[in-house]
């Protein structure tokens, strides 16, 4: 133990190793310094000075004018220096990269890692010890004792006592890797100041994979990825078992595009309650705003006249142009389910009730308002022509693809580049605070309700046209539930404020694809259902079990 101790170094002889280094680099710095004070620093002050004079109201146009010309007179002398000592700077930036290039990694960083490995073993050889050793004491004082409470207080103690050795051993081991981390940093430290922040790509990566390395951790990370690696291992299952039990492959091309042909609807919904979620809320009535937009734009796109009736009277849009009811069709689906989403958002957001009841409200008034009106019957397929004006195939290519990507582009758009999505988040992680700096909770609320009115009505539409029609009150029953759990696998939390697009682009995907892939499979619906409803178990827990580590 005494010969590893040897090994180890001590923050001095740390230092003494890294001397030579400092000192050689230090003095080409000096140089470089030097010849960059009339040159490249000079140049830099002017402009920043040149902004400053832009930004002075007290100046006058002319003052402005004047103090600006006589700041870019200085500053071309001092390109002009800049030019002269390029060169030669160029050569001491080489000479003390070559230098560190040679001495660096051999003479300092790997003394220094290797101590650092050493000491992690000497740390956990301590604390064995120390637990070892507590135990012992323990097992002593116990024996000794008779009365019950005495027993059950030492156990409290030793457990402490447990607690304060796994503590102290946690210090020691960060502050070994705050070491190795500082010495791997201290070359690009010195990079840093030669080269004025100018690093290489590989430089760059390689900085980012150290901080990666120092910064992670192995709770934080199955927290956020566990679900995710569980996914994909029963993807890989799937991929391997399918080919057994059905002689064809899972992952082939045209069911990867099956996959986000059917996802390509939802994802509208997806986004649309995502908003709602991210401001702790959530919306039960998506399934029947489908049902609600696949009969309204099968009625307006019928192919001939209605054999349904609505209220008793049987609709004949067939006068019209093709292209004009397409219009009608998706411009009603929209204004249905905006005028419904928007009395939700109104009831939410002025009487502060709670979305679960205000949507489970609409649910239920829009299922009983369609069934009744249309007797529950489905309206048939729409105009055969219709689905290869709106989502044609290219190739075999479904454009349907392209809509669900317009419309993730659009939403990122607003969630992160508009002051509406700033005011999003904002309401969502506190709706007090928000409150206080001036931000109206009420239109927000209201507002995020409307946008996801909107997009259940494209969604509708959309799924309309892709499945030629069949509307009815029925359609869609279970799909809010789709919709909120993938934004919940994909990260969007119910605890407000806290959500990305792009997780819940992955949420719709996943969603899809394990439905698609169980029934390739032949698994039973109602057995599907099951495997939904633990993957959102397990999401909501690992969700919860975040917050409750940030608090």
């Amino acid at each position: 133990m005494a010969n590893e101790n040897s090994k180890i170094l001590t923050a001095e002889k740390e230092k003494q190793l890294r001397r030579p280094i400092e000192d050689y680099v230090g003095k080409i710095q000096k140089k470089i310094d030097s010849l960059r004070a009339e040159g490249t620093d000079r140049v830099l002050t002017l402009q920043n000075d040149i902004d400053g004079i832009k930004r002075d109201r007290v100046l006058t146009k002319s003052e402005s004018e004047a103090a600006i010309a006589e700041c870019r007179r200085k500053l071309e002398k001092a390109k002009e220096v800049e030019a002269q000592h390029k060169d030669e700077i160029a050569k001491l930036i080489s000479d003390a990269e070559n230098y560190l290039k040679a001495h660096f990694d051999q003479e300092y960083y790997q003394p220094v890692k290797a101590s650092c490995e050493r000491e992690k073993e000497a740390v956990k050889e301590r604390y064995n010890r120390r637990v070892a050793e507590l135990k012992q004491e323990h097992s002593a004082t116990v024996a000794k004792l008779s009365d019950h409470q005495e027993i059950k207080d030492e156990n409290y103690v030793h457990k402490n006592r447990l607690f304060d050795a796994k503590m102290k051993r946690d210090q020691e081991l960060q502050e070994v890797k705050d070491r190795k981390h500082d010495a791997y940093t201290y070359k690009y430290h010195l990079l840093d100041l030669l080269r004025m922040s100018k690093f290489t790509f590989m430089e760059s990566q390689a900085q980012k994979w150290e901080n990666y390395k120092y910064s992670f951790n192995r709770r934080t990370f199955l927290l956020q990825n566990g679900l995710y690696i569980a996914i994909i291992l029963i993807f890989v299952m799937l991929c391997i078992i399918t080919p057994i039990v059905k002689n064809a492959p899972l992952l082939t091309y045209n069911n990867v595009l099956n996959v986000l042909q059917q996802a390509s609807p939802r994802m509208f919904l997806a986004l649309g309650v995502a908003g709602l979620i991210l401001l702790t809320g959530t919306d039960l009535s998506i399934g029947r705003m489908v049902g609600m937009g696949m009969t309204t734009a099968t009625i307006i796109m019928h192919q001939g006249i209605n054999t349904g009736s609505v209220f008793g009277h049987i609709f004949d849009f067939t006068k019209m142009p093709v292209f004009g009811r397409i219009v009608l069709a998706l411009v009603a689906c929209i204004v249905l389910c905006t005028f419904f989403t928007t009395i939700a958002g109104f009831f939410t957001a002025k009487f502060k009730m709670h979305p679960f009841i205000s949507t489970m409200a609409n649910m239920l008034v829009i299922f009983g308002l369609v069934t009744y009106a249309t007797k529950g019957v489905s309206f048939g397929a729409i105009e055969p022509v219709i689905p290869n004006m709106i989502i044609p195939k290219v190739n075999g290519f479904p454009t349907i693809i392209l809509w669900a990507l317009a419309a993730i582009i659009i939403v990122w758009f607003i969630w992160n580049k508009t002051t509406f999505g700033k005011n999003l988040y904002a309401v969502g992680g506190n709706p007090e605070a928000a409150a206080v700096s001036g931000i109206s909770v009420f239109r927000v609320t209201v507002g995020a309700f409307i946008m996801a009115g909107i997009l259940y009505g494209f969604g509708s539409w959309l799924e309309c046209a892709r499945m030629v029609g069949s509307g009815s009150a029925a359609y869609g029953q279970g799909w809010e539930m789709d919709a909120i759990a993938a934004c919940v696998v994909g990260g969007v939390s119910f605890t407000g404020g806290i959500g990305k697009i792009s997780g819940v682009v992955v949420g719709v995907f996943i969603f899809t694809a394990l439905t698609y892939s169980l029934t390739i499979l032949g698994i039973d619906t109602n057995l599907q259902f099951v495997f939904s409803g633990i993957i959102i178990l397990v999401a909501v827990t690992l969700d919860c079990l975040k917050y409750v580590q940030k608090k």
